[in-house]
C-alpha cells in the first residue's frame, strides 16, 4: 500500500462525501438562492460525522453498498425537503418526515412547482445504476470502472492507523459542528439559523431545542403559566383609556344564537370587491361584507398543519408551535375551545369536511376540540370536483341536513365548515365554472385561482340561501374567514398580479392577508380596520355571544377585535420566529431585531425607522413562548 492509498484509503467514502456535499450545496441554492465556502464547510463537517461513524462500524464488504444506499436515501430526503420548501415556504425539520403520508393528498398542488433542475439530486444515482447494469450484463467479476476516484469492487485492507485517523476526523467534525450549532441556537429566525449552520446541523439544533423545551415544560405548572400570560398581557396597551370593568362593546348582541364558521380554503383578501372585466369575483362575500363586521386587515397565523392549524387556532386562540401540526402533536389534549366552551350553554357542535377524518389527524383534533360530531368523506356524494372529492355545494347540502335536525331539537348549534373547492391547483371542472376568465389569464395560476374563489363564493351563497329557506338565517351568526394564502409567489409574482388586476400586491403582506367577516342578524355593517389574526376569532365570537372568557377561566392569546384599539400578534413558520403584525407594520427579524425589516400594511412600502417596534418584538417573543408552554401543559385526554 503506497502513501497515497494510506492517506486516501477509502475512495468510496471520499466520493460519497463529495456527492452529498454537492447535493447539500444544491439545496442551499434551492432554499437560499446562494451558497458559500462557509456553508460548504459546515455541510462537509456534518456529512463527515455520519460517514465516519459508518466507516468505523461497518464491516469492509458492506461499506461500498451501504454508502450508495445512504446516498440514495439522503437524496430522497433532500428532494422531499425541496418539495416541502417550495410548497410551504419553510425549512423542513425531521418532524416533517412523519407527515410525508399527507403528500399524496396534495400532489396536485405540489406538482406544478417541481422544476427539472430539482432532479439533479439523482443524477449520480442514475449514472451508477447504468454502470451497474453494464457490469451485470458483462458478468465479469474482475471488471472495474474508475471515475472521479470511485473504484467499483475494489478491495482494501483497512489497517489500525486508518481507523485511528477516521476516529480523529470524527472527533474534529463533531467538535466543530457542535460549536456551529451552539452559536446558531442564539438565532430565533429559522431561515437564518438553517443557512448559518447547515441543513443537517439545523436538524440537530431543532432536536436539542425541542428537548430543552420538553424538559422545561415537564417541570412546569399550568396555573403558573396562566398567571404569567395574564401578567404579560396586562403590560401591553391594547386599549386606549378603556375601563377594564366596563361592559365590552357589542357584548351579548348575538346571545343564544346559532354560530356557523366557514373556513374558506386558500382564500386571500384581495379578491374581495375585485372586478375582472366588469365581473365581481366574489359577489356573495362583497354583499356579506357590507352587512357584517368586515376586517380587511386580518392575517394568517398557521404552522405546519396549514388548514388543520387554522381550525385549531380559530377554535382555541392558541398559537401553533410551528414545530409540528397541532392536530398531530396536541389533538390528544383537552383543548380549551369554542365547542367545549359552548357545551355549558347547551350548544350542539358539529364540523364538516369532505376529506377523510384521519387526514392531518383530525380524528384526534376534533375530539380534542370537543366537537360532538364530525362529518367526513363517507357522508358526501362524490361529484369529483377535485382531488379531494365532493364540491362545496355538496358539503353544504349535507351540513344543512344535519343542522336542520339539531335545530328541530330546539338546541342552538355551533357548526364549522371546512371548504376545499378553492384548493390548489384551483382547477374548476367546466360544469362548475361561474365566471369567464380573460384570455391572458386562462390556464395560469392566477386565472385558475380567480375561478376557484369565484365558485367558492357562489357555493357560500347557496348555503346562505338554504339558511334563509330553513328559517335559520335570522338567528345565526355567520363567520367566514380564509385559512391561508393560495397564490404561490414562485409561480405568480406580485408584480404580475398588479399588472393584470390593477391592484397593489406584496408577495408577503398581500399573500398572508385573509378576509374575516362576522355577520350578526339585525346588526349594521361595519368595516373594522384594526389589524387582526386568526387567534382573534374565538375572543370576538365569545364577546358577541355574551360569554366572558375571563369568567369562564379560558386563556386566550388573541383579542376581541371589537374591543381593541392597538393589536399585535406573532406569526411563524411561513415567517421566521419573532415576526409580528401590529396596527402599522409587518416586522420580520434577521438574526435579531436590529437587522430586521418592517413593511407598512397600508402602503406596502418599507419602513426605515424600526426602533419604535422593539418593545412589540420582545413582547411577542415572550407571549409566543408562553403559548408554547401553555399548550404543552394542557392535560391529556383519557382514551
Amino acid at each position: 500500500m503506497n502513501y497515497k492509498s494510506k492517506l486516501f484509503p477509502l475512495p468510496s467514502i471520499a466520493l460519497t462525501v463529495l456527492l452529498l456535499v454537492a447535493k447539500l450545496s444544491m439545496l442551499r441554492i434551492f432554499f437560499f438562492n446562494a451558497t458559500s465556502m462557509g456553508g460548504i464547510l459546515k455541510d462537509t463537517l456534518s456529512i463527515l460525522v455520519i460517514l465516519c461513524l459508518l466507516e468505523l462500524l461497518l464491516p469492509r464488504k458492506a461499506k461500498a453498498p451501504t454508502y450508495w444506499i445512504f446516498n440514495a436515501i439522503f437524496s430522497f430526503i433532500l428532494f422531499a425537503a425541496t418539495l416541502y420548501q417550495i410548497h410551504f415556504g419553510s425549512v423542513p425539520t425531521y418532524a416533517v418526515l412523519g407527515e410525508m403520508g399527507q403528500v399524496p393528498q396534495i400532489r396536485a398542488s405540489i406538482t406544478p412547482l417541481i422544476k427539472p433542475y430539482h432532479f439533479l439530486l439523482f443524477v449520480d444515482l442514475l449514472i451508477a445504476a447504468v454502470i451497474g447494469i453494464i457490469r451485470f450484463s458483462r458478468r465479469n467479476r474482475d471488471f472495474r470502472i474508475h471515475t472521479s476516484g470511485l473504484t467499483f469492487g475494489l478491495t482494501r485492507r483497512i489497517n489500525y492507523r486508518v481507523k485511528i485517523m477516521t476516529a480523529i476526523i470524527l472527533i474534529v467534525c463533531v467538535s466543530l459542528s457542535t460549536l456551529f450549532i451552539h452559536r446558531g441556537q442564539a438565532i430565533d429566525n429559522e431561515w437564518v439559523q438553517a443557512e448559518n449552520v447547515g441543513f443537517l446541523n439545523y436538524q440537530v439544533s431543532t432536536a436539542l431545542k425541542n428537548k430543552q423545551v420538553s424538559n422545561a415544560i415537564a417541570n412546569g405548572d399550568l396555573q403558573q403559566t396562566i398567571t404569567d400570560v395574564e401578567k404579560l398581557q396586562s403590560t401591553y396597551p391594547y386599549n386606549n383609556n378603556q375601563s377594564t370593568t366596563a361592559t365590552p362593546a357589542h357584548f351579548a348582541s348575538a346571545k343564544g344564537m346559532n354560530v356557523i364558521v366557514v373556513q374558506l380554503e386558500s382564500f386571500q383578501n384581495f379578491p374581495i370587491n375585485l372586478k375582472v372585466q366588469q365581473q365581481e369575483v366574489t359577489p356573495i362575500l362583497n354583499k356579506l361584507a357590507k352587512e357584517s363586521y368586515y376586517f380587511p386587515y386580518v392575517y394568517q397565523q398557521i404552522g405546519q398543519g396549514n388548514t388543520s392549524d387554522a381550525e385549531f387556532i380559530s377554535n382555541t386562540s392558541i398559537y401553533p408551535t410551528g414545530s409540528e401540526a397541532m392536530s398531530v402533536g396536541f389533538g390528544n389534549r383537552e383543548l380549551p375551545s369554542v365547542p367545549r366552551l359552548l357545551k355549558k350553554y347547551n350548544y350542539q357542535s358539529a364540523t364538516f369536511h369532505i376529506n377523510s377524518v384521519d387526514f392531518w389527524s383530525r380524528n384526534l383534533l376534533y375530539p380534542g376540540l370537543a366537537f360532538d360530531n364530525y362529518y367526513d368523506k363517507p357522508f358526501y356524494t362524490n361529484d369529483h370536483f377535485n382531488d379531494f372529492g365532493a364540491s362545496d355545494e355538496e358539503l353544504y347540502r349535507v351540513g344543512m341536513d344535519k343542522l336542520t335536525e339539531i335545530s328541530a331539537e330546539k338546541k342552538p348549534f355551533y357548526a364549522q365548515f371546512v371548504t376545499t373547492s378553492s384548493h390548489a391547483p384551483f382547477v374548476v371542472p367546466e360544469e362548475f365554472l361561474k365566471m369567464k376568465i380573460p384570455a391572458d389569464m386562462q390556464g395560469t395560476q392566477l386565472g385558475n385561482y380567480l375561478s376557484a374563489v369565484n365558485y367558492t363564493d357562489y357555493a357560500l351563497g347557496q348555503l346562505i340561501e338554504q339558511l334563509k329557506e330553513k328559517g335559520l338565517w335570522d338567528n345565526t351568526v355567520l363567520v367566514a374567514y380564509g385559512d391561508h394564502f393560495g397564490i404561490q409567489p414562485k409561480e405568480t409574482d406580485g408584480a404580475e398580479i398588479t399588472a393584470k388586476l390593477g391592484i397593489p400586491y406584496d408577495n408577503q403582506i398581500s399573500r398572508f392577508n385573509i378576509p374575516l367577516m362576522i355577520h350578526v342578524p339585525n346588526q349594521k355593517g361595519q368595516v373594522v380596520e384594526l389589524t387582526g389574526g386568526q387567534l382573534d376569532i374565538m375572543p370576538t365570537i365569545s364577546n358577541l355571544l355574551g360569554i366572558s372568557l375571563k369568567k369562564e377561566q379560558y386563556t386566550a392569546f388573541g383579542r376581541d377585535l371589537l374591543n381593541t384599539d392597538n393589536n399585535v400578534f406573532g406569526m411563524r413558520y411561513y415567517l421566521p420566529t419573532g415576526s409580528f403584525f401590529n396596527n402599522d407594520v409587518m416586522f420580520v427579524p434577521g438574526k435579531g431585531f436590529e437587522d430586521g425589516t418592517a413593511i407598512s400594511l397600508k402602503t406596502l412600502q418599507p419602513v426605515q425607522d424600526i426602533t419604535t417596534y422593539g418593545e412589540d418584538y420582545d413582547y411577542i417573543r415572550s407571549l409566543m413562548k408562553l403559548s408554547d408552554e401553555y399548550v404543552q401543559l394542557l392535560p391529556r385526554r383519557t382514551p
